[in-house]
This record gives C-alpha cells, sequence and structure tokens, in this order.
C-alpha cells in the first residue's frame, strides 16, 4: 500500500464541534500519526477545543484511551445504564417515572449538571503542558454578555483557565452554565462551528479539516487560491451528539481512523476501503467473468457492451464507461449484502474472494 499524501510538509489541523461524535476526530488523528503526518497548530471548537488540546500536547494514547471508556456519565449527571436504554430504545426495564422526575430537576436545574465534564478535562488535559508546547492551538467560544464570538489563544490564554474556558467552548444549550470572570458563555458552534478561519487569519497554507457534522452555524469562510485544504468527512452516520457510550465512540473512532487511511492511502470505495491493485481493463474483465457466471448473463460480447454495462453503471450510480467505479461499487453492495464488515484494508480481488467464500458457506 501506497502514501499519497504529502508527509513532507506541516500542516494546521481544524476540528469541528458535534459532542460524541468527537470520537471520529480521535480516529483520523490517529490514522495521521501512524502516516507521520506532522502539525504546528490546531484550531477547535466544542468538542473540537477538547480534542484539540490533547492535540497540542501530541498525547494521543490519552486522547484514545477517554474516547474507548467514556460514558455518559462522565460528562453530565447521568444513570449510563439507563441512558444506555434511551439510546438502543429499549424499553425494557426503563424507569420512566425515575426519568421524568429526573428532567423535571434538570429543568429546575437550568440544564444538566456537567461537573463530571469538567472533572474529565482535569484529568485528561494538563494545561502547562499546552501551554509549553511548540503546537500553536486556539478555540472559540460565544459571550453571551458581549453577544459575540471569543477566539482564544491557549498561549495567551492567563493561567489557570484553560479548563474553564475549553468548558465554555462545549457548553451546549441544555447544559448548566457558570459565570466565568462576570461573563456568560455558550457553545461556540453557535457562531463557528469549525474555526478553519483561526488558522487563515495566521497565514496557514495546508490545512487539514476534520469534519463531524455537529449541531451549529457554519461560518463563512472564503478560502483562499493559495491554500491547501484537505477535508476528512464521514460518509457514514455517526453516533448521536450526547451518545456517550463507549460502544457508538468505539465505532466511530473506527469510521474516522479508516477515512483518514483513505485520504492518506488514496483508498477506493464509498464504504469500503480498496487497495486499488487493478487497471481499467482489469475491472472490464472481471465485470465480464461476473456476467458469464450468471448475474446477468449477457448472449454476445455487443450486448454485455451495450446493454449489461450500462444497465450495471445505472444501478450502481456511476458514470458509464468508469469499469473500475462501477466494478467497485458492485463488489461493495455484494459485500454489503453478505454483511462483511468494511474495516478493513483489502485489494480488489481480496474482496472478490471474500465475496465468493461467503456464498459458498
Amino acid at each position: 500500500m501506497e502514501l499519497k499524501f504529502d508527509t513532507s510538509k506541516t500542516y494546521a489541523i481544524a476540528l469541528e464541534g458535534g459532542g460524541a461524535k468527537g470520537a471520529y476526530e480521535a480516529g483520523v488523528w490517529k490514522a495521521l500519526e501512524e502516516a507521520g503526518v506532522s502539525y504546528h497548530a490546531v484550531a477547535g471548537t466544542s468538542v473540537g477545543a477538547l480534542n484539540g488540546a490533547m492535540m497540542a500536547t501530541r498525547d494521543l494514547k490519552t486522547a484514545l484511551k477517554l474516547w474507548e471508556t467514556i460514558s455518559f456519565s462522565q460528562v453530565f449527571d447521568a444513570d449510563d445504564e439507563q441512558m444506555k436504554k434511551i439510546y438502543d430504545r429499549n424499553l425494557e426495564g426503563l424507569d420512566i417515572k425515575g426519568l421524568l422526575k429526573d428532567f423535571v430537576g434538570i429543568l429546575k436545574d437550568g440544564g444538566l449538571d456537567i461537573e463530571p465534564l469538567k472533572l474529565m478535562m482535569m484529568e485528561y488535559i494538563d494545561e502547562e503542558r499546552v501551554r509549553e508546547s511548540d503546537i500553536e492551538f486556539f478555540f472559540v467560544t460565544y459571550s453571551l454578555t458581549d453577544k459575540q464570538e471569543v477566539e482564544i489563544d491557549a498561549h495567551e490564554l492567563e493561567e489557570g483557565k484553560l479548563i474553564d474556558m475549553l468548558l465554555a467552548s462545549a457548553y451546549v444549550p441544555g447544559f448548566q452554565r457558570r459565570k466565568l470572570d462576570g461573563k456568560e458563555y455558550v457553545d461556540g458552534s453557535v457562531q463557528n462551528i469549525v474555526p478553519i478561519d483561526s488558522l487563515l487569519k495566521r497565514g496557514y497554507k495546508d490545512i487539514i479539516m476534520i469534519r463531524i457534522y455537529g449541531l451549529g452555524f457554519e461560518k463563512k469562510t472564503k478560502i483562499p487560491e493559495d491554500v491547501n485544504l484537505i477535508t476528512i468527512a464521514p460518509k457514514e452516520k455517526l453516533g448521536g451528539i450526547l451518545q456517550f457510550d463507549p460502544e457508538s465512540t468505539k465505532k466511530d473512532m473506527t469510521l474516522g481512523y479508516y477515512d483518514g487511511m483513505r485520504m492518506l492511502y488514496g483508498l477506493y470505495g464509498e464504504k469500503y476501503y480498496i487497495d486499488r491493485q487493478w487497471t481499467e481493463m482489469q475491472a472490464y474483465l472481471a465485470l465480464k467473468t461476473l456476467s458469464e457466471k450468471g448475474m446477468h448473463k449477457a448472449g454476445s460480447l455487443r450486448e454485455f457492451n451495450e446493454r449489461i454495462l450500462p444497465r450495471f453503471a445505472r444501478k450502481m450510480k456511476v458514470k458509464e464507461g468508469d469499469y473500475y467505479e462501477v466494478l467497485i461499487r458492485f463488489l461493495e453492495k455484494q459485500a454489503e449484502l453478505a454483511g462483511i464488515s468494511p474495516f478493513q484494508i483489502r485489494t480488489e480481488a481480496e474482496l472478490l474472494q471474500e465475496i465468493i467464500e461467503n456464498r459458498e458457506k
């Protein structure tokens, strides 16, 4: 497998806000780290700020541990078992009366108590290491008091304020908010969910933007022509914003890792991860063989070219004549029907062989 990404450059990284979906960002980071991608600046909002603080200290190991073990009760005052039942839509054993009582209490208290989140940040984020890091780290929140976005440079922040301001960046609606220095803040996503502008205005030219499609406002930002912007984003739906369940976050982290690998190594496929080895002609011959084996029998070569291949292309929603894309989409569909996990990098021949073996069982 050949690396297709330029690791001779040093990049800046923009991280989107999106709660529990932030596990995806950690997965992408793991892929970047394994490939030897270096970075000298990070900008994030909300959970992107939390991940950014760990990226600023290059502490991937800690980030992976956080997202592999996180639970609802580590973020807000909640019963993990009851919350999981809600997300799994499992009503058996669900304490409805207790939940309603808790909900009324939450409303009276002004929202969910996120003291656990603060304690978790204090455990996983080392302010001194962030301040001393050679990685520039910026994050945003929104001041309700001043009615404006607030961008924070971690290196210039008053000592002892990092955790509180990171928390301010993550005050999503429904969370209890505490005033800081007499001012009230809310999640930075209400104004700037992916703060790429923090990097652009400082002159960074090579930027990796990791999207997780959280809830918030995407600031209109003009990308200069001389900026090389690489976007990594999920094609599959991630877990819920408040789905702080290790089963869900591990899945999102795995997806992020493989999507990162897709970008780094130029892998093919929509859902699967294909290390391309075949030419267009080899793909054409493979499609012809599949047709001859009875999937869509053709009476002649002309019939195959004029009827079967266009039908394949339409069904797979691929441009006619792109034999390789038609083949890959077809293999992906067959693999999905066979229940084959996408989380493995395969060549076309390996995926085809796995599909055949699965059919023979």
